[in-house]
């Protein structure tokens, strides 16, 4: 049996007050677990997957923080059998990162269910206020577990790191940051790194489709939105480490495109890197 989507969710700030990663998160776990009608006890493993927070905000490991927020094991007495939640920092392939852990632990019988929560927040508390930070503040959350048909859900995860320049880096420039260091964080951009990152995913894509033989004619992508696509968001900014869950919920309200039967997620990272999973929705 193959590891299915049961449910997914994203959650937007609230215009009233800053954003905050573990508020977002939270809503989106919630949000995740109502649509798929199950208790916050359902959870046995949370893996929380986002970068950018408020304050750059490090410690303590947001999923312990998620998880609260969430609801999900509180009560030691109310539910005896607690969740382990643990934070798993890769960039922008976070999600699928956490994909391949989740196939790890079904398989080998450690969880009946994983959250994967993504949440990226402008270090000050609000990504509108910052014209030159490139994300959107967003949350989102895909809720996994043991399909009942083998011909569905998540195929192989596949990572392509090729040799050459970093492309994108975010970081903290702890000579410049001063006072203001809490609320402020660096995003490098080589020149030239649309181009390159088209190509690097256009080849991640390719080498990934001939090692299990997909078919890309009945295959929809969903993968890093191009510049323009981006810029069409206006202030917002474009989705990190949530664009997956983004783009798949963006899938399913589309409908099935004539002749496709199946998905291809496709992550970019800063390195470069390129993560690949296909994936086989249930009665798509």
């Amino acid at each position: 049996m193959g590891m299915v989507i049961t449910a997914a969710a994203v959650a937007h700030p609230d215009t009233a007050r800053p954003a905050t990663t573990v508020d977002l998160a939270g809503r989106a776990a919630r949000d995740c677990l109502a649509r798929a009608g199950l208790s916050p006890a359902a959870v046995g493993v949370l893996v929380n997957v986002g970068v950018y927070r408020e304050s750059n905000t490090f410690e303590p490991a947001l999923a312990a923080l998620v998880q609260k927020e969430a609801g999900i094991s509180l009560d030691y007495l109310a539910d005896p059998a607690p969740a382990f939640c643990f934070d798993l920092m890769n960039g922008a392939c976070g999600v699928l990162g956490a994909v391949q852990v989740g196939q790890a632990l079904l398989d080998t019988g450690s969880t009946e269910r994983l959250l994967i929560t993504a949440a990226d927040v402008h270090p000050g508390g609000d990504a509108r206020r910052d014209p030159g930070y490139p994300y959107a503040d967003l949350a989102g959350a895909w809720l996994l577990e043991r399909g009942a048909d083998g011909g569905t859900g998540f195929g192989s995860v596949r990572h392509y790191s090729p040799e050459g320049s970093v492309g994108t880096e975010g970081y903290l420039d702890t000579a410049r940051m001063g006072s203001g260091g809490r609320s402020l964080i660096t995003v490098h951009r080589e020149h030239g790194h649309d181009t390159r990152r088209g190509e690097l995913v256009a080849t991640a894509v390719a080498d990934y489709a001939a090692e299990f033989g997909l078919d890309l004619s009945r295959t929809l992508v969903i993968g890093p939105q191009s510049a323009e696509d981006a810029a069409a968001l206006g202030p917002e900014g474009e989705p990190h480490t949530a664009a997956p869950v983004l783009g798949h919920l963006r899938a399913l309200a589309g409908g099935r495109p004539p002749g496709c039967d199946q998905l291809l997620f496709v992550s970019v990272g800063a390195g470069p890197s390129v993560v690949c999973a296909s994936y086989v929705p249930e009665g798509w």
